[in-house]
């Protein structure tokens, strides 16, 4: 009993990244969710994004959720991606990605960054979930990046919890604009890259498995007008 960790505690290590977690805690098979998980690789599981991406751009991404679809998701979950994407009401991952219940597993913040609550529920689909694929969302005139190009430009003020969700952001603003173009269309997809690279170094639920090729990191900025997705490597 001593040598067994509660939930609560398990989630705790996960989301904290605790430095006095036991040794061997991130292969213990005691983090494995019951029932089986995906069988598709990363890049599998990115052509089904692209995919459904294409169905989506072309009109055709109804995906019906009847009884029969939903009932059997009772017994768990294998989500084959796990989508780090805006709040904005316009960039549904499932809808853009034409998908169903139980296929992605959603993580959504204004301007797409990760804390480490954000970061706890990634490692958490990847590593307990079976994810093999992570992609991280930006899109086209996102409000989280216009606002953190003006708090650059302009000084503007953001009071409260909205200036603390748009301060993550202002590093990618300043690299954008030392490279010159449109600031906030470079701002964007900073963002996604900066967001991309800290995924890549951040803890052992993520990089492991990444430096064992069974995970794959992509970047990904989706086009209000068109409903396409530019995926980045």
């Amino acid at each position: 009993m001593q040598n067994m960790l509660s939930r609560r505690a398990l989630f705790h290590t996960l989301a904290c990244g605790c430095a006095a977690a036991p040794a061997g805690l991130f292969a213990t098979p005691v983090l494995a969710a019951a029932g089986p998980k995906t069988s598709l690789s990363g890049d599998q599981a990115l052509a089904k994004l692209k995919e459904g991406n294409a169905t989506f751009v072309t009109g055709g991404a109804c995906v019906p959720a009847g009884g029969d679809k939903i009932s059997p998701l009772v017994a768990g979950q294998a989500p084959f991606a796990v989508i780090v994407g805006c709040s904005d009401s316009r960039v549904p991952p499932e809808l853009v990605f034409s998908r169903g219940l139980g296929e992605l597993f959603t993580v959504r913040v204004a301007g797409n960054t990760v804390d480490r609550s954000a970061l706890g529920s990634i490692s958490y689909g990847v590593m307990v979930l079976g994810a093999p694929l992570v992609v991280v969302l930006g899109h086209e005139n996102c409000g989280a990046v216009e606002a953190a190009v003006s708090i650059v430009t302009k000084k503007t003020k953001y009071p409260g919890s909205i200036g603390d969700m748009v301060r993550p952001i202002l590093p990618a603003v300043l690299q954008a604009r030392k490279a010159g173009g449109e600031l906030v269309a470079a701002s964007v997809r900073a963002n996604v890259a900066r967001v991309v690279a800290q995924l890549k170094k951040s803890e052992p639920a993520i990089t492991d498995p990444l430096k064992q090729n069974h995970l794959k990191i992509v970047g990904g900025v989706y086009d209000l007008a068109s409903g396409a997705v530019a995926f980045v490597a």
